[in-house]
């Protein structure tokens, strides 16, 4: 297998990866986060510190899930904070920012995970000041400030954390956007693969999506603007499946993504009058088998909790519950004349 690229590599930075060297020693692994790289050189921060890889030195490498923080299956396994940095690398915003261990996204409004606060670690000061800079970060970039507010899971060593940035931000007087709370499943790749699809239909996967698709793609019923075409191609590597009938007519609709050794399903969609039939279950497959391509073991998916049908269809096809998150916001006139 070719090693990947100078390129290739770029896009992992701050990923967790594992690169195959062949040296003096013989065949050896570097495991851990990608810091750097340049034409010549991955720099990689190892065990015992920083490691400079010499490309020309490689035979292999990929990045792989962030480190286990609880014994379970790998799809059980990562922590909340672990997790939502995950998918936030399968769904990049056009511009994004660190505040400490906060990541700041802004895509022109598009979405809320692509223009909110990921607020999973320490900002690095003062809670109060935090979140004032926050504010004047969406502010100057024209777009309300929002916050991500994912709840922990008991055991999972990042809850203080996770509770110390939503209590800051209500203390701040901010409140929760209604009608936004949404699950995060997860399910083992393995298990997704090898459903049958209805006689008459075909499943095609493309790299790009292409003009059928993109006429199937709403989000809440919002016309996609540029940089939404642009977050749906943000992820280090994604797939875009179509269920079109023998006339040609998409049918159904998915976007697979990988990042962290991790396969994202995003965009789904039945038309109503083929629901059903199966064909939920077998872009779920699709997806899934992609993913197995790519080496993945895992699969999340992040639907809203008042969408009872699509968690029944998740939950046949195998998703479990990893966690919620929903929103915050300032509260401002408007707000208060509701």
């Amino acid at each position: 297998m070719k090693p990947p690229s100078s390129q290739e590599w770029a896009t992992h930075v701050g990923s967790r990866v594992v690169v195959r060297i062949r040296d003096g020693q013989g065949l050896r692994d570097v495991l851990g986060e990608l810091l750097a790289v340049d034409g010549r050189t991955l720099r990689v921060e190892g065990r015992r510190g920083p490691v400079e890889v010499p490309l020309s030195l490689v035979v292999a490498g990929k990045p792989v899930p962030p480190k286990a923080r609880r014994a379970a299956p790998p799809h059980r396994a990562l922590s909340v904070a672990d997790l939502e940095l995950t998918m936030a690398k399968h769904w990049q915003a056009d511009e994004q920012d660190w505040l400490g261990g906060w990541l700041l996204r802004a895509s022109g409004g598009f979405t809320k995970r692509a223009n909110s606060v990921l607020a999973v670690g320490e900002p690095g000061m003062p809670m109060d000041v935090a979140v004032m800079e926050v504010v004047d970060w969406y502010t100057e970039r024209g777009l309300r400030p929002v916050a991500a507010a994912p709840e922990p899971r008991l055991g999972d060593e990042d809850s203080a954390a996770l509770l110390a940035a939503t209590a800051a931000f209500e203390a701040a007087g901010w409140q929760p956007v209604p009608d936004n709370s949404t699950a995060v499943l997860t399910a083992p790749v393995a298990e997704l693969r090898n459903r049958p699809l209805p006689d008459g239909l075909t499943i095609t996967l493309t790299d790009e999506p292409d003009p059928a698709w993109m006429r199937q793609y709403e989000y809440r019923g919002q016309a996609v603007p540029e940089h939404g075409i642009r977050l749906l191609s943000s992820a280090p590597h994604q797939v875009f499946a179509s269920v079109r009938t023998a006339a040609g007519e998409v049918v159904g609709m998915a976007r697979g993504s990988g990042a962290e050794g991790w396969t994202g399903l995003t965009a789904m969609k039945v038309e109503p009058a083929w629901r059903r039939r199966g064909l939920a279950l077998a872009l779920i497959a699709a997806i899934a088998e992609w993913g197995w391509q790519q080496r993945s073991l895992s699969m999340y998916l992040q639907v809203v909790e008042s969408n009872t049908g699509a968690l029944a269809t998740y939950a046949k096809a195998g998703f479990t519950f990893h966690h919620r998150y929903g929103y915050l916001r300032p509260v401002d006139q408007a707000d208060q004349a509701d």
